[in-house]
């Protein structure tokens, strides 16, 4: 399964960031081997298609959300319906994904990659607004507050990350308290500071064809 996540990576020809602290070291698969997966004859660069070149920034993107087909093309969907009735679309898209309590807990460095937060939310870890919420997809919205539930904070993992937690630099629309474990979402996303992989002007000429 680990070496399947690589494969995604190299396959992308970015880091996706799906195994946690691997990916910032030297032991990352993009570091190690920077190229596409596969038998050496086969590993030429092709020449994609527009089809091609779409659906592999489609496959980015869900990949580093790690959400199933459905589940993403869901938020796709919901965001071209908008379509004529706001400007940006992309990053009505993109704050739909980072609004997911599994996103936020990522982004707060509760968890080192989107995988683990979403075990850690799904094991009733966390709060928002003071209640249990174990909803991976659960939309944190401006003002809500995400914290470590009172009676987990004790458990060796959150002990574990506490140190490193005291020096993690949340993104500007989160406000991380390291001593409570809890964060804030504060302020507005801007797409320039969310630096999604993949073209989102593609993933919606994708899923309108």
């Amino acid at each position: 399964m680990n070496n399947d996540k690589c494969k995604i990576c190299r396959r992308s020809g970015q880091k996706l960031f799906l195994k946690g602290e691997r990916c910032f070291g030297q032991k990352c698969a993009i570091v190690r081997r920077p190229y596409a997966p596969g038998k050496k004859g086969k590993r030429r660069t092709k020449n994609l298609s527009e089809y091609g070149r779409e659906l592999r920034e489609k496959q980015s993107l869900r990949n580093w959300y790690g959400l199933r087909e459905q589940q993403f093309k869901n938020y796709v969907r919901k965001t071209l319906a908008k379509k004529g009735q706001a400007e940006n679309l992309g990053l009505i898209l993109m704050k739909s994904l980072e609004s997911r309590l599994d996103s936020v807990v990522f982004r707060l460095g509760f968890a080192a990659s989107r995988v683990l937060a979403r075990q850690l939310v799904s094991h009733n870890n966390f709060l928002v607004n003071g209640k249990p919420v174990n909803i991976p997809s659960y939309q944190v919205k401006k003002g809500d507050v995400v914290s470590v539930a009172p009676r987990k904070m004790k458990k060796v993992y959150f002990q574990g990350i506490l140190p490193g937690l005291k020096k993690h630099k949340a993104p500007t629309w989160l406000v991380l308290d390291a001593d409570k474990m809890e964060g804030k979402m504060a302020d507005e996303m801007k797409m320039e500071e969310i630096n999604p992989p993949g073209e989102i002007e593609s993933i919606f000429e994708y899923y309108a064809r």
